[in-house]
């Protein structure tokens, strides 16, 4: 799998557990929700972090747009964060989740529409095999510490 199939397929699988929070109208399964989509959300921003955007700032007709998703991360981390600490029934909670999906939707929008266009052309097909290969290797590695760490 390619680097941007790879990360299309994390964008698929979290847009998924966002339909799911929307349909859950009560709420009743959003705090549960929330655990995956951040465990999702966790997966994905570091291997795009430590492999695929620094590749990317390599090339000057990207950069600024790297330097704008990893400022769209930064921010998505701080709401990832502040949702962990909330408890079920805080007010916060909903809101602070729907800012964070508008977010999310957001970024990947700006990346499927526009960076992934550019980095085929820049790129090509060779290079993101090798790099798609390297991100799914780092984000299993990911996996094992976080469930590691978690205690999981």
């Amino acid at each position: 799998m390619n680097a941007i199939e790879l990360l299309k397929a994390d964008h698929d699988k979290v847009e998924r557990l966002f339909q799911k929070v929307k349909a859950d109208t009560e709420g009743k399964e959003h705090k549960k929700l929330f655990e995956q989509i951040k465990e999702e959300l966790d997966n994905h921003t570091h291997i795009e972090e430590t492999i695929f955007y620094p590749r990317l700032k390599k090339e000057s007709e990207l950069e600024d747009i790297v330097l704008e998703g990893i400022e769209e991360h930064h921010q998505a981390k701080m709401f990832l964060r502040e949702l962990a600490k909330l408890s079920d029934d805080s007010e916060k909670f909903e809101p602070k989740l729907k800012v964070l999906m508008e977010d999310i939707t957001h970024h990947v929008m700006e990346e499927e529409g526009e960076m992934f266009i550019k980095v085929e052309e820049i790129l090509g097909k060779d290079e993101l095999e090798k790099l798609g290969a390297e991100m799914a290797k780092e984000k299993q590695n990911f996996k094992k510490t976080q469930t590691a760490s978690a205690g999981k």
